[in-house]
């Protein structure tokens, strides 16, 4: 039996089938529709909270898990002499991972190891996949933190955003930008580069050129790909999912192909229709 223990949180967006083949356990963030909050994927799915945006016009606001649920599943497992691993969403884009620390200080255990993945979503799934391998080859905790550590720069995420609204309602990109993108009915490539979301390229037209320039965009690494894992992530977008994952398991060659769907906190940042590709170099 493995004597390291990997945790994440909820926006690593791995499937249920991963999560449980891999022993990952998961601390959610929160969704909160003004004074009604709720857990990521336990209290709430992502179809209820479209329903509710739908509804109520107004997008939800996200906010990080908390010490106290960090502690709750840290110390049983250090209590068991477990040693501890987490691997979840970047820094820049919660304060997650400091939640996550604090809950360490109030353990005073040297056996809970951290990795700031610099990434979000499935992005840090893949770490995490890559973590799991080297826990199943006996490598030792510290062994694993730092092959980790030495991918985090080879990451690559990226995501075709499908409507403007949620990007404008959740105040990343002011009222001119979002008319203007959807009177022009671009469909902007969000981009993970050194730990911080930015626009990559702008494609005008159906959703489906924009999946495709973003495709070309990863045909343009086939070399440079790690063909172990890929992951095809998305909200709400599952007949793009099953055209684009047809594409890379013909033209890249990678081994493992895997579709998830992105949880209610990821979700309410993309909006519906939003997919990415998410893979690493060599």
């Amino acid at each position: 039996m493995n004597t390291i223990v990997l945790v994440s949180d909820s926006t690593c967006d791995l499937s249920q089938e991963l999560l449980q083949a891999h022993q990952i356990q998961i601390v959610p963030l929160h969704v909160n529709f003004g004074e009604d909050s709720y857990r990521d994927g336990v209290d709430l799915t992502v179809d209820q909270m479209y329903q509710r945006v739908t509804q109520e016009k107004v997008l939800p606001k996200t906010s990080a898990a908390s010490p106290g649920e960090f502690l709750a599943v840290f110390e049983p497992l250090i209590k068991a002499k477990k040693e501890v691993i987490y691997i979840g969403i970047g820094s820049g884009f919660s304060a997650t991972l400091q939640s996550a620390r604090l809950a360490k200080q109030m353990l005073e255990t040297e056996r809970i190891h951290f990795i700031d993945s610099k990434n979000l979503s499935s992005g840090s799934g893949l770490l995490l996949l890559k973590a799991s391998k080297w826990i199943k080859e006996g490598k030792s905790a510290k062994e694993v933190v730092a092959l980790v550590e030495g991918l985090i720069s080879k990451v690559r995420t990226q995501f075709v955003i499908s409507t403007m609204d949620y990007l404008h309602k959740g105040g990343r990109c002011n009222s001119v930008t979002a008319l203007v993108g959807t009177i022009l009915k671009i469909k902007p490539i969000i981009k993970v580069v050194n730990g911080a979301m930015e626009v990559g390229k702008k494609p005008r037209g159906a959703i489906q050129h924009a999946i495709h320039v973003m495709f070309e965009d990863a045909l343009a690494e086939k070399d440079q790909i790690d063909p172990e894992f890929m992951m095809i992530t998305h909200s709400k977008a599952d007949e793009s999912a099953k055209d684009l994952k047809s594409h890379i398991t013909q033209e890249l060659g990678v081994v493992n192909v895997f579709e998830t769907q992105a949880g209610c906190v990821i979700s309410s940042h993309c909006g519906p229709g939003c997919i990415g590709i998410l893979y690493l170099t060599k």
